[in-house]
Parts: C-alpha cells; structure tokens; sequence
C-alpha cells in the first residue's frame, strides 16, 4: 500500500472512532466514495 494511502487510512479510522461517525460521513469529511472508506478502513 502506498504511504499516501496508508495515512489517509489512519486519518479515517481515527475520524469514525472519535466521532462515533459512519461510513458515510467520513467519506463526506475526507471527499471519497463510501465505497473507498469501507474497503479501506473496515475490511
């Protein structure tokens, strides 16, 4: 996995974990597909 993409990966995780977000709003807060968070950060 690329540096960049293992970064925003972490950024993500630590986005739903302490805002208690979804999927969804963190794609909203990072400008990605809710397609890209799931397979990025729950699988």
């Amino acid at each position: 996995m690329q540096d960049y993409i293992s970064e925003r990966v972490i950024k993500e995780g630590e986005y739903i974990v302490q805002t208690s977000g979804t999927v969804r709003s963190a794609a909203a807060e990072f400008s990605i597909s809710k397609s890209t968070v799931h397979t990025e950060v729950i699988l």
